[in-house]
């Protein structure tokens, strides 16, 4: 039963994921808890182990929860199930895409999804953001600390981008993330 589970679960995160993979985080999430497959802190700690990992991040979310509840067959239904929808996508694209893409309403349709994966993610961030800050949920129970070491990387972010003209790497983020840890937290 896990299997068809897993197989219609991350068949769904792959065809309706628009914005990449981090438009994708709050479907997966949803689909996660409403299967009780995980706890939300345990959803974050595999979005972090995803983001540290070479790959794409809803691969590698879809391989880790695969994995988690149905072994390596789990993780290998899962892996594919989520791949298979954009590549079936990308492969009628290929084949019509002068066809396609020409075409107003095709435009109009693109261009209308555009602001919703922007919200998507931002909303995806606020979330992750607010569990960070919030880590029992309680509005009493504040995280300073957690709040600093997110502006720090914000700012550290932008200073980077600014200087170096590309992003930072996720991973060099991670490691300054965890360094601030150790030393804000304690070990």
């Amino acid at each position: 039963m896990i299997f068809i589970e897993l197989l219609l679960a991350f068949l769904q995160v792959g065809l309706f994921s628009f914005g990449g993979a981090y438009g994708a985080i709050p479907l997966i999430q949803d689909t996660v808890l409403s299967h009780g497959w995980l706890s939300e802190d345990m959803i974050k700690y595999f979005i972090a182990v995803a983001e540290s990992t070479p790959g794409s991040i809803m691969v590698n979310l879809a391989t880790y929860i695969g994995s988690n509840q149905g072994g390596i067959f789990g993780a290998v239904l899962a892996t594919i199930s989520v791949v298979i929808p954009s590549f079936l996508i990308i492969l009628l694209f290929v084949k019509f895409s002068d066809k396609i893409f020409n075409k107003p309403f095709i435009q109009a349709i693109l261009d209308g999804i555009k602001p919703c994966i922007i919200g998507i993610i931002f909303a995806s961030g606020i979330t992750m953001l607010y569990g960070n800050l919030f880590p029992s949920d309680s509005i009493s129970e504040f995280d300073l600390y957690a709040l600093i070491i997110t502006v720090i990387l914000i700012a550290v972010s932008v200073v980077w981008q600014k200087i170096k003209k590309k992003s930072m790497s996720p991973i060099a983020l991670i490691i300054v993330s965890a360094v601030l840890g150790i030393v804000i937290y304690g070990i």
